[in-house]
């Protein structure tokens, strides 16, 4: 059997483990107070068992050059990776917790993987596998967070500083939710306005604006310090149009949102608005 299938995977965050190692008893990964392990108890898959459960990934243009993989039935978080195709190569953004075979076919077809990157611990996936699938393709962890890694391999590369992996993409580090959580910025996204790729860094909520947290299921919050040197840090570059990690989308203003949803936040974070509670 191929070795990659015999991996094992935390069931709840799909993050790969090295089998040739003893299993932790829990997964450091949902252990951490930012994820959770379900009612205590750690459970642990393979990569063959979930194809055998039928687990495949679903490849979906969500604009000229950009593309969702959505794994279905949903795995772990049930995290939506994207692919940025460009005329240097294509960047895979976040990483499904599952590969197969007509995935690899499609991503072929789309032009290969050619970098990999996650915006966080949460979406590393099944890393390993896609850069094996594309001639050991670099996988870009940041160097704050690369303790978090639970399956070292040879294509793994440590940025501490904004950089451009392939032309007119640039990943920047931006903090907050974990200290290396990375966004991707595309220039050429949005018809040329230019589209962040935001993980949970920055998310989309139901008022049509954005938040930042430190937990999402266990509701932490961060500071009001953080929260607006994020924001200062991402408003100096241009782009119109933000997705994080799952389907949320804004599509246009993004950039001029962030900044009004940061200071709200610090606001009500610091205490600012404490009398109208």
């Amino acid at each position: 059997m191929d070795a990659t299938l015999q991996r094992w995977q935390c069931a709840t965050c799909a993050t790969e483990f090295d089998p040739a190692d003893q299993l932790p008893q829990l997964c450091p990964i949902c252990a951490d107070e930012r994820q959770y392990v379900p009612d205590g108890v750690q459970r642990w898959v393979t990569a063959g068992q979930l194809l055998d459960a039928g687990h495949r990934v679903r490849i979906t243009g969500i604009e000229p050059r950009l593309y969702a993989l959505d794994v279905e039935p949903a795995v772990g978080i049930g995290q939506r990776a994207k692919l940025v195709c460009t005329e240097g190569g294509n960047l895979l953004f976040d990483v499904p917790p599952v590969l197969d075979d007509k995935c690899v076919a499609r991503l072929r077809e789309l032009g290969g993987v050619a970098a990999i990157v996650a915006s966080h611990p949460h979406m590393y996936g099944v890393q390993s596998a896609y850069s094996a699938a594309f001639d050991d393709a670099p996988v870009y962890v940041a160097a704050v967070d690369a303790h978090w890694v639970q399956f070292e391999f040879a294509a793994i590369r440590h940025f501490d500083a904004g950089f451009e992996p392939l032309p007119g993409l640039r990943l920047e580090i931006v903090g907050g939710h974990f200290p290396g959580s990375t966004v991707a910025l595309w220039a050429d996204g949005a018809e040329g306005r230019g589209v962040l790729l935001a993980g949970d860094a920055i998310f989309p909520v139901a008022d049509g604006n954005v938040t930042f947290l430190r937990s999402y299921p266990n509701r932490i919050p961060l500071s009001g310090p953080v929260v607006r040197r994020i924001a200062a840090q991402v408003t100096q570059w241009d782009f119109d149009r933000l997705y994080n990690n799952f389907t949320g989308v804004l599509p246009r203003n993004a950039r001029r949102i962030i900044g009004f949803s940061a200071e709200r936040y610090a606001r009500w974070a610091e205490g600012a608005n404490d009398h109208l509670t």
